[in-house]
């Protein structure tokens, strides 16, 4: 098995532990065959993108204990799917990302040039 890498063709780093985010709800914004939505963009939560997100239909905002989901708020750093960042992205509304954190498949959704124009700082 190779090792996971991320948009800059580096190691994946840990996109956030608390709350523990990820496909695999293992910190990392990694990605297999099970994941149909393709959770690969480490993205740091804002008022605005969980607005539109949950008008969207996918409200990260709301605690479900049944999932051991905590719910978001603006802040927090959690594994994005692609498509939807991109939806965001095209909206104005794209939370900023985490380039070490955000798996290299994300590139299959949306280019480089976009996540850098949205990039943070990954400490």
């Amino acid at each position: 098995m190779t090792e996971a890498r991320n948009v800059l063709g580096s190691p994946l780093e840990i996109c956030c532990t608390s709350p523990m985010t990820g496909f695999y709800r293992d910190g990392s914004c990694n990605t297999g065959g099970g994941d149909m939505g393709a959770h690969v963009v480490c993205a740091q939560m804002t008022e605005e993108f969980l607005a539109f997100t949950r008008a969207r239909g996918n409200d990260l905002s709301t605690p479900v204990p049944a999932f051991n989901f905590p719910g978001l708020k603006p802040g927090d750093r959690w594994c994005l799917c692609a498509l939807r960042w991109k939806e965001a992205l095209d909206a104005g509304m794209a939370p900023p990302v985490v380039l070490e954190s955000t798996h290299a498949s994300a590139l299959e959704y949306v280019s480089l040039n976009e996540l850098k124009s949205q990039a943070i700082e990954a400490s």
